[in-house]
Formats: C-alpha cells, structure tokens, sequence
C-alpha cells in the first residue's frame, strides 16, 4: 500500500479535498515523499510541466477534464495520466440530444419569431443518426437514443473493443466515414480532438453531408473548420448545426456564427461548473482510493491515441 500524501495543485477546491479525503487520502503540498498529483487546472499545461520537471518523483497525475488536447507532449512522460473521460458523459450527452431536439423541431427560430409561421418538424424516430466518436458519451447518447428507435452508427477508432451492452446499432471504424456520413441525418461529434480529428469536419466533409442533415458539436470546436461551417450553413449545403464549443472561447460578440438563423451557440455549458464539480470529486473518489490500494486507475490516457 503505497502512502496516502496526495497533492492538490494549483486550484484548492474544497470539495476536491473532502473526496482525496474520503478516500483515504492526505491533501498536501508537494514535497519529496509525495507520489501521486491532482491538478485542476486545464488552461495552464506549462505550469504542470514545471511541477513535472521539479518533482521527478511523481508518479501518477489526476487531470480534471476529459479531454487532454491543451497537455500535449506532456502526456509522454513516464508516469501514470488518468483523464477525467466518462466522468462528463451523463449531461454532456443530454445536452447534445437537448440541441438535436432543438434544430430538428426549428426551436432557434421560433423563439426570434414574432407570427405564426412555417409548420416544420424532424424527428429522430427510425432515423439514420452517426455519433463520431465512440467514448463514454457516445454510449450515453446511444442509450438516450433506445426509445426513439434510432438507426445508430458509431464512428470509432477501435470498432472491436465492447461498447454499449444491450447496443443494437453498429459500430465501425473511421474507414467508412465518408460513406456513413453521407447517410445520416443527425450527426453529433464526440470525439476527443486529435491531430486525426483536428478539423476534421472541413468543406469537402460538410459538402458530404445531406442537405437536410443536421450537425452538433459537443466535441471540441476546433474538430470543425468554423470558417467552413458558416458557408456550408450560409449555402444550405447543411439544414443546421449545433455547437457547445467554439475556438476562441468566448466567441467574440463580431464573429460570424452570431448571425447565422441556422445555428445554435450555447456557452460551453454542457458540463457547468457545478456539474464538474460533483462530478470530478466522485472520480476523485474511485482513483485515489485505487491508487492507494493498488487497484486499476479508471480513465488512463493513452498517450499515442491523445486520449
């Protein structure tokens, strides 16, 4: 059993330190005894290179979101990353069925409209659906999707390892992307951002969409080509999208995207912080307790994949 001195750094969040805590953990400065890090905050990966670089006796880092794009080269230092993935899938995948709901019944434009208007409506009842990506949240969104009766494909790097028990629908390999994406009417991003999925979704993947098909981003902004999106909305080369992410992040009140009728920003508020919070601590909860008792860590980064 290794000791229990588990650092906090740099945010003190107190709820962080209650779950290291009930876990069996001792939240303490870094010092040369101390094995195992927490850290909590994504926007600084150079302040973690640093702690990395003046405690070479680190052996396992807690990173709080579940994407680790922002850490990079980092991730290849011969110590134990676990990510929080999974730990986000429940709201975040509710929220990408929420903006589904929303562009396929035109909720966008009927809250700006001031008369009756155009009767429309989609629906995702016996509808083609593609989830790129094919993690925690891809399995959430596929469950939410059971009632509806969904024809779902998931898009996935590792078509063979299990997803979803009970999943009726199919999983395959980033090969027959353009073909599975030529089909679908709904089409919601999932996957981590990668150097593969890095605006991924540029003029010739949107131009493969279906005219009457439907995009939604709850992935990273920069999987798609934001420039690239505005024209395939403006041309009608796609019915409408849906993003919770942006790059940069706030999208500046000039931008473009602003003034498109058929697209639907929402403030990266997928997962809030009070979300994240709860959240983070339960996984908190489950990794220093394994780490302590030589158990598997749940959510450990695989540094080739980016995630």
């Amino acid at each position: 059993m290794k000791n229990n001195l588990v650092a906090l750094e740099p945010k003190q969040v107190p709820e962080y330190a209650q779950a290291i805590t009930d876990a069996g953990g001792q939240v303490t400065a870094i010092t040369p005894s101390t094995k195992a890090l927490v850290w909590t905050d994504y926007s600084s990966p150079e302040a973690l290179q640093a702690m990395l670089t003046s405690n070479p006796q680190l052996e396992w880092v807690q990173l709080p979101f579940a994407g680790v794009d922002a850490f990079g080269e980092i991730l290849k230092s011969p110590i134990i990353f676990t990510s929080a993935k999974r730990s986000y899938s429940e709201p975040v995948a509710e929220h990408a069925l929420a903006l589904c709901l929303a562009l396929a019944r035109i909720i966008p434009e009927r809250v700006r409209t001031k008369s009756w208007g155009r009767q429309f409506a989609d629906s995702f009842y016996d509808e083609d659906v593609l989830i790129v990506g094919g993690g925690g949240i891809a399995e959430e969104l596929a469950s939410l999707l059971t009632p509806f009766r969904s024809n779902v494909t998931v898009l996935r790097n590792r078509p063979n390892e299990p997803f979803l028990e009970g999943f009726t629908g199919r999983v395959v390999s980033f090969d027959h992307f353009d073909q599975e994406l030529a089909k679908a009417k709904f089409v919601i991003l999932a996957c981590a951002l990668t150097e593969t999925t890095r605006f991924l979704f540029d003029a010739r993947v949107l131009g493969l969409m279906r005219t009457d098909s439907y995009l939604v981003n709850i992935a990273r902004g920069e999987v798609v080509n934001q420039e690239d999106l505005v024209h395939a909305l403006k041309s009608g080369s796609i019915a409408a999208a849906a993003t919770d992410v942006t790059y940069p992040e706030p999208l500046p009140e000039e931008h473009p995207m602003w003034e498109l009728d058929n697209l639907l920003i929402t403030p990266h508020t997928a997962d809030t912080k009070e979300i994240v919070t709860k959240l983070f601590s339960d996984r908190l909860r489950v990794n220093v307790g394994a780490w302590l008792t030589d158990k598997p860590l749940v959510g450990v980064v695989d540094a080739d994949l980016g995630y």
